[in-house]
């Protein structure tokens, strides 16, 4: 009689067994089976303390609480960030309870996730938006803002250091991660209490309910904040119609951006009033209202104008001074630089990728465009590919690695305004040449954090740059300033005098008669120098020996000298380029749709 023997599945290699096996050694039971056995044990721990287990289950949820609610009340800038914002009921932890309490248990634990994750998202935005807001004058754009925080990295970076920098970033990602995850588990604790108590959570939450609508109707208010509010909800919207905004504005301004006043005017008809003269443009960066109207600030940078004008009186030359509103504040440069030469509004990061790729006229290639001058920029704050450099109609570009420099940097300046202007004189201005210069020059050690900061040195002894060796070495540490407000105010005061006689040696020992110097600033300072309340207002003034110049403009009514009046006209930057075409002889032969 045969033997019968039970059927056994043949055995597979543990390398060929699927991932969720059950078979000992597999990774995910490994992990259930340490997950249960950390409960047991925190259970086994619960049952030998139950005071210790109450008290700490008690201050979780206290936690939680107070972390969601935490969330719900912040607000998004430094400025409203004060107790009484956090004496309020929001509206959206009511509903977020009621719609709780009336799920079962596994849709309420995705809901409280998803609520929670959300939650902790929204509180990121607010903390980007503060950022933002201090620095730049303006809150975090979803769309557009993601490649602004590379740059922010590397500020650190040339402030604080490369380690300084990494720490920070890893740091920062780091506490974006576990807001989203505290959040997420914080509703999720929260959704489960309510469920436990569901009768008084119930109650409790029909008399929030009750006091939130009473109040909201009654305007009640404690602190002189009212109590009632959905802030939250509010922030969220804010953020959406930012996106929806954002995008709308896209196909909006390419439009406008064909639009051009000069766009088809002919190259005889550009600027006809100066031929034969060497035009410089410069840019000195964070030149701001508050340089010459805050009483920290105020002294030593008029003193410093005021000695400018007089020796260039002494020179030959005069200045007329107005005021600009610039399209950015606290930073992103080349948006006050686009604005102002391209005669449009461009004020965030999309504007600026849609005119450059464009062939908008641009104050600088208006010269280009003639035929009649050799057109240079002089970039010491460019680092890397700039293909911009086309649409600025500049012929060459001298960045932060052409310029012969072998000195220290300072901070995020590559180099000193000084020696920037001494290789521009040995590079461009100073050479023999057939026909006049048209120059683009950013000036950089007014860039923040102001620390260490240049000093002026005779313009024979500039050499190379290593001259500076000593003076970085023994100047302010940019740690020592970047969180003080009133020493970064004192520094940056000091960065601006030293920008501004930089330049205007430069114009006396080199300037000729036929020398045409327009400089202005390129925005504000951050709101830590400049204040909240500040405007975005900038100082321009034009520079010349040939009293022609000068007469052309004016009809502008500009204040003489290099300190505009408070009571100066104030234009929007993007006004220049027209009136500047305009005020010398140009002939506009508009293209586009505008025109």
């Amino acid at each position: 009689m045969p033997v019968i023997t039970p059927f056994r599945r043949p055995s597979r290699p543990p390398d060929h067994a699927p991932d969720d096996a059950g078979t000992p050694g597999s990774a995910p039971l490994e992990a259930r089976t340490a997950l249960r056995t950390r409960l047991a044990h925190w259970r086994a721990w619960g049952t030998r303390h139950p005071r210790g287990a109450l008290v700490a289950g008690r201050v979780t949820t206290s936690l939680s609480a107070i972390l969601v609610l935490g969330a719900l009340l912040l607000p998004n800038t430094f400025v409203a960030l004060e107790p009484n914002r956090f004496a309020r009921i929001p509206g959206e932890a009511v509903v977020a309870a009621v719609l709780l309490l009336c799920l079962p248990r596994v849709p309420r634990l995705v809901a409280a996730a998803l609520f929670g994750t959300a939650l902790g998202a929204l509180t990121v935005l607010n903390l980007l938006d503060m950022g933002f807001t201090e620095y730049l004058g303006r809150s975090f754009n979803l769309v557009l803002d993601w490649g602004l925080l590379d740059d922010a990295q590397s500020f650190v970076a040339d402030s604080m250091g490369g380690a300084a920098a990494t720490w920070a970033a890893v740091g920062a990602v780091a506490l974006a991660l576990l807001l989203l995850v505290l959040m997420a588990l914080a509703a999720v604790r929260l959704g489960e209490l309510l469920a436990a108590h569901r009768e008084r959570a119930a109650r409790g939450a029909l008399m929030a309910a009750t006091v939130w609508m009473t109040c909201a109707a009654l305007g009640v208010q404690t602190f002189g904040v009212p109590v009632a509010t959905t802030s939250a909800s509010k922030a969220a919207e804010a953020q959406a119609h930012r996106v929806v905004d954002t995008l709308r504005d896209e196909a909006a301004f390419a439009k406008e951006a064909k639009a051009d006043r000069f766009g088809a005017t002919p190259a005889a008809q550009l600027v006809p009033d100066l031929r034969g003269k060497d035009m410089i443009f410069t840019f000195i960066e964070s030149y701001g209202r508050s340089a010459i109207e805050d009483p920290v600030m105020a002294p030593g940078v008029g003193r410093t104008l005021d000695a400018s004008t007089e020796a260039l009186a002494k020179a030959g030359f005069h200045a007329r001074s107005g005021w600009l509103t610039s399209a950015t504040y606290g930073g992103s440069s080349w948006l006050g630089h686009s604005t102002f030469l391209s005669g449009l509004w461009v004020d965030n990061q999309q504007r600026y990728r849609t005119v450059t790729a464009g062939d908008h006229l641009t104050l600088t290639k208006a010269f280009e465009k003639t035929g009649d001058w050799d057109t240079v920029g002089i970039m010491p704050g460019v680092q890397k590919a700039w293909p911009e450099a086309d649409w600025y109609g500049l012929d060459k570009v001298y960045d932060a690695f052409g310029m012969g420099y072998r000195g220290p940097k300072f901070s995020w300046s590559t180099m000193p305004d000084q020696y920037t202007l001494e290789a521009f004189q040995r590079l461009e201005h100073g050479r023999e040449r057939d026909r006049p210069l048209m120059a683009e020059v950013i000036l950089t050690s007014s860039h923040q954090p102001w620390a260490p900061i240049p000093r002026m040195v005779g313009w024979d002894e500039v050499g190379d740059g290593s001259v500076y060796d000593g003076i970085e070495a023994s100047g302010v540490k940019a740690s020592d300033v970047i969180t003080d407000s009133a020493r970064s105010k004192e520094e940056y005061g000091k960065s601006i005098q030293y920008s501004v006689t930089s330049l205007t040696q430069w114009l006396e020992r080199y300037g000729t008669d036929d020398t045409v110097l327009v400089f202005l600033g390129d925005h504000q300072p951050l709101a830590r120098v400049s204040g909240n309340e500040a405007s975005r207002d900038v100082p321009v003034s034009i520079v010349a020996k040939d009293p022609k110049v000068l007469d052309a403009i004016d009809d502008w009514n500009w204040t003489e000298g290099l300190e505009p009046a408070k009571d100066a006209p104030v234009w929007k930057m993007s006004a220049f380029r027209d009136r500047f075409l305009t005020a010398y002889g140009s002939t506009p032969h508009p293209t586009g749709a505008g025109g």
